[in-house]
């Protein structure tokens, strides 16, 4: 006779496996308690970011304008990534146009909140979320970026095992809930990155779904959809940029996100299941954030743009799916597209991005082309957010 298996049980067997499995491969990666490290970069690298030729580089280490940077025995000199934020506040100094090298925030300016989100998996959400963040800060621009989808992908790319680093809480629900929130730096956590600080996730962030219909069933008078905003209100000062990375559903967390968003990028794989999954994504985003809107939400944004990711240019079906895309929402698609790089998912294997992994793990046409096309996309929502800023 079948034996039968209960399936919560099976479930949790499966799910304390794998936290193991996944905690030793992380042993091996990073020993106990070592932290996730930037790598360091080459002077070409550096004189790219900073939009200056190599030989100004070697000119202002000659001048001894420049900071000391580590020497390898080809003589090639290599920056931390808080050596080339030292090159921009130097820089910037002699700029004949302000902002040239220190891109952020000036007097005036809001904060600018860019909410990434999609209702499908596997349409490069996290990927593309986190890469925006990176560049961005490696850019000279003041980033957080946080975490809003319960199984956490943003943190773990960041060096976060939620099972075992956030046993006491951590994330964004402890400033969200309803009941004793707590301020919002005590959930902020530094990362290896210059300028880009994180608010991990874990499951604790399902709280909040959970919590919501209760309050407004109480009718407490606690607002759902402006829980996120009024928390970053108290930070504004600290950023340039937030980047959110919502769950893949549309929940109060993604509800809460879209109304304290500036800015909304919806990532799309363009396959026709994706495309037609998208549609009605993008329905219900439409009826839910009416309501939204008719309780007082705010829902002006700077920009919305559409992100095609994953995208295989000698793909035939692919480019109709794309030119479709652009007859139907024109400017609203962003002109460049992630490509699909066998560069960007091995270097999501060991936890990294294109920004952290060594150029010499891949062959070098693989990596320049992911990472042009990556440039390309994060230089184009660079340049929404300058517009926002009216530059």
């Amino acid at each position: 006779m079948r034996r039968h298996e209960r399936i919560d049980r099976l479930v949790g067997e499966h799910a304390a496996r794998l936290s193991e499995r996944l905690q030793q491969h992380r042993a091996q990666l990073f020993p106990p308690n070592a932290r996730k490290e930037m790598r360091k970069f080459a002077a070409g690298e550096v004189a790219d970011l900073l939009g200056v030729k190599d030989s100004y580089l070697r000119k202002l280490h000659l001048d001894g304008k420049a900071p000391d940077v580590e020497m390898r025995g080809n003589g090639r000199r290599y920056y931390t990534s808080e050596d080339i934020q030292a090159l921009r506040v130097q820089l910037e100094k002699g700029a004949k146009v302000p902002g040239t090298y220190r891109p952020g925030r000036r007097d005036g300016d809001h904060l600018q909140v860019v909410t990434v989100i999609n209702f499908k998996g596997g349409s490069g959400k996290t990927t593309t979320a986190a890469h925006l963040a990176q560049k961005a800060a490696l850019d000279g621009y003041r980033v957080l970026a946080i975490d809003l989808d319960p199984q956490a992908s943003l943190s773990a790319l960041h060096g976060f095992q939620p099972e075992f680093d956030l046993l006491d809480g951590g994330t964004l629900y402890d400033a969200i809930r309803y009941e004793d929130p707590c301020p919002l730096r005590d959930v902020i956590q530094k990362s290896y990155f210059t300028n880009l600080d994180i608010i991990p996730g874990n499951l604790d962030l399902m709280e909040f779904e959970y919590d919501s219909p209760r309050v407004m069933t109480e009718r407490s008078g606690s607002l759902f959809f402006t829980r996120v905003g009024d928390k970053l209100a108290e930070v504004e000062a600290d950023y340039d940029l937030v980047v959110i990375d919502c769950p893949p559903q549309l929940g109060y967390l993604t509800m809460s996100a879209l109304s304290a968003a500036t800015a909304v990028l919806v990532t799309v794989h363009p396959q026709m299941l994706d495309v037609m999954s998208m549609c009605q994504f993008l329905l219900m985003t439409s009826n839910l954030l009416g309501v939204v809107s008719d309780a007082g939400g705010n829902m002006d944004y700077d920009w919305m743009r559409y992100v095609v990711t994953r995208y295989e240019p000698g793909d035939g079906p692919q480019n109709q799916m794309v030119s479709f895309m652009r007859s139907m929402f024109g400017e609203h698609v962003l002109n460049h597209t992630v490509l699909k790089s066998t560069a960007i998912s091995d270097a999501g294997i060991t936890k990294q991005t294109l920004y952290e992994v060594e150029k010499s793990a891949f062959t070098r046409t693989t990596y320049d082309r992911a990472r042009e096309s990556l440039d390309a996309v994060n230089g184009e929502i660079e340049a929404l957010i300058q517009q926002a800023w009216g530059r």
